[in-house]
C-alpha cells in the first residue's frame, strides 16, 4: 500500500494523530473541554487506568485506597458503589475494568445516565447482555469503546488493510491462537469474605455464592457465575482481529466447538483446552469464510514461536500476524515475501481513541458494534464447549436455532429477588 493511502486509511479511522505520536490525552484539550472519567474497578486491569480519573471505584477498601493514591483523587471521589459516578453530572464518561459479570450492566446503566463507556473486553459476561448493551449504547447516543487495543494499534490496522486490500487474494480462513501455561487454581471451601471487601456489592446481579478465595481476585475468570474463561479473556483479542481480517460483519451461521480440562486438576469450570470452529455461510454467491481459534493454557510450545496470533490464510497466499508485533507474508508457495516487527507504541493509544471520540463526535475505532460481533463468538464458543454440540445460528433473530437448551444459554440467572444492576430484558 502506499504511504499515501495508507495515511489516508489511518485518518479515516481516526487515529492519525496517534501515529504521528500526537494521540490526545486526557489533558491535551482545553479547560472547558477536558473528558472527566470515572474508572470502575481497581483490580489488575483498572491499574492502567489510574492516571488521569476524576473518580475511582471498587468495593474493595484496599484497591480502592491504592487507586485513590494513584489516581490523586480525594476521599469523596473513591467510592464503593459506581452510582455515585453515574450520578454525578460532571463526569462525562467511564472506564470499566471490573469483573466479567459487571461489564455489561455497569456500561448499560452509564448509557442511560448519559455517559459514554470504554468497557474492557469482554463487553458482556453472555450473549443477551451484548445485545443490550449495544442497543443501550445507540438509544442513548454515546460512544461506546470496547477493549480489544488492536483496533487502535497503527501496526495492526495497517497489517488489516492490506489484508482487505487482497495482498494474500481473498481470505477464506484465519486461524487464531492462545497458547500459554495458566496457574492451578486449586479447590477451597467457602469461607468469610475479607472485612475490607463489600462481597454482597461484589457479587452484584449475578447469583449469589459464598465467597471462595479460588473465585474472587483474578480466579473470577474461571468460574461460569463471573467470568468468560480464557476464551473470553486473553481469546477475545485474537478473535476480533481474526474476524476483523476475514472482513466478516455478521454473525457466524454454525459453532462446533471441542474441548475440556485435560491438564489442570482444580476447580476451575472453563476448558483448559478448546478448539473452536465458526462458520460464515456465503450469501447471495459470497463465499463461506472460517475462524479457527485454539486455546492451550498447559502449555508454553508455541506455534511460530509467539504464543498469540492469527494466521490467515488466502487464496493467493497466507499472512501471519500477532498482536506481539509480528508480521510475515508468505506467497502461494509458502516463501516469506516480507517481514514486519512492530516498535514499541503508546500504551494508551486506544484510551486516547475513546477521548477524541468523544470529543469529535464519532465512532471509535472499537465501536460496540464491532465489539458485538466478536464477543458473539466467545459466547458461542462457550456454549459449544459445554454442552457438547454444534450450533447452528440465525443471524437474523440472533438465536440458536437448533438446540432449546444451548439456546437458553446465550443468557443467564440472575441474583434471586432481583438486583438494581440487572438490564432491563435481561
Amino acid at each position: 500500500m502506499p504511504n499515501s493511502t495508507r495515511r489516508s486509511f489511518l485518518k479515516k479511522v481516526g487515529i492519525g494523530a496517534a501515529v504521528a505520536g500526537l494521540a490526545p490525552r486526557l489533558d491535551a484539550a482545553g479547560a472547558n473541554d477536558r473528558v472527566r472519567w470515572g474508572l470502575i474497578g481497581c483490580g489488575q486491569r483498572g491499574r492502567w487506568f489510574f492516571e488521569g480519573a476524576d473518580y475511582v471505584c471498587d468495593p474493595d477498601q484496599r484497591r480502592l485506597a491504592i487507586a485513590a493514591e494513584a489516581s490523586g483523587v480525594d476521599s469523596k471521589h473513591a467510592v464503593t458503589d459506581l452510582r455515585r459516578i453515574l450520578d454525578d453530572p460532571t463526569i462525562d464518561a467511564v472506564v470499566i475494568a471490573a469483573p466479567d459479570h459487571w461489564h455489561a450492566p455497569a456500561a448499560i446503566l452509564a448509557c442511560e445516565a448519559g455517559k459514554h463507556v470504554y468497557v474492557e473486553k469482554p463487553c458482556s459476561h453472555n450473549f443477551r447482555e451484548a445485545q443490550l448493551l449495544l442497543k443501550a449504547a445507540r438509544d442513548n447516543n454515546v460512544v461506546v469503546q470496547h477493549g480489544t487495543q488492536q483496533r487502535s494499534t497503527p501496526f495492526t490496522i495497517e497489517a488489516i488493510q492490506r489484508l482487505h486490500e487482497g495482498v494474500i487474494g481473498d481470505v477464506l480462513v484465519a486461524k487464531a491462537w492462545n497458547i500459554q501455561h495458566r496457574d492451578n487454581i486449586g479447590f477451597a471451601e467457602p469461607t468469610s469474605a475479607p472485612p475490607e471487601v463489600d462481597y454482597d456489592l461484589w457479587v452484584g446481579p449475578a447469583e449469589m455464592v459464598p465467597f471462595q478465595t479460588n473465585r474472587f481476585h483474578s480466579d473470577w475468570h474461571w468460574w461460569y457465575n463471573f467470568g468468560t474463561g480464557d476464551i473470553g479473556n486473553d481469546g477475545a483479542h485474537e478473535i476480533d482481529y481474526a474476524r476483523w481480517g476475514l472482513g466478516i460483519d455478521a454473525l457466524p451461521s454454525k459453532v462446533v466447538a471441542l474441548g475440556g480440562k485435560y491438564f489442570y486438576d482444580d476447580a476451575q469450570q472453563f476448558p483448559d483446552t478448546a478448539t473452536c470452529v465458526f462458520e460464515y455461510a456465503g450469501k447471495d454467491g459470497a463465499t463461506p469464510r472460517q475462524l479457527v481459534f485454539e486455546m492451550l493454557l498447559w502449555s508454553k510450545n508455541y506455534p511460530l514461536n509467539c504464543d498469540s496470533g492469527v494466521e490467515y490464510f488466502g487464496s493467493s497466499g497466507k499472512m501471519f500476524l500477532s498482536k506481539r508485533g509480528k508480521m510475515f507474508i508468505y506467497d502461494d508457495q509458502n516463501r516469506v515475501i516480507e517481514e514486519k516487527r512492530a516498535e514499541k507504541g503508546d500504551p494508551r493509544v486506544h484510551f486516547n481513541d475513546f477521548v477524541d471520540a468523544i470529543q469529535n463526535d464519532r465512532r471509535p475505532n472499537a465501536d460496540i458494534l464491532e465489539g458485538f460481533r466478536s464477543v458473539a463468538l466467545i459466547h458461542l464458543a462457550n456454549i459449544a464447549v459445554r454442552t457438547g454440540r454444534s450450533l447452528e445460528v440465525d443471524s437474523t433473530s440472533e438465536q440458536i436455532t437448533n438446540d432449546d437448551s444451548a439456546n437458553s444459554l446465550l443468557s443467564r440467572p440472575y441474583r434471586d429477588g432481583g438486583h438494581w444492576a440487572k438490564p432491563k430484558g435481561a
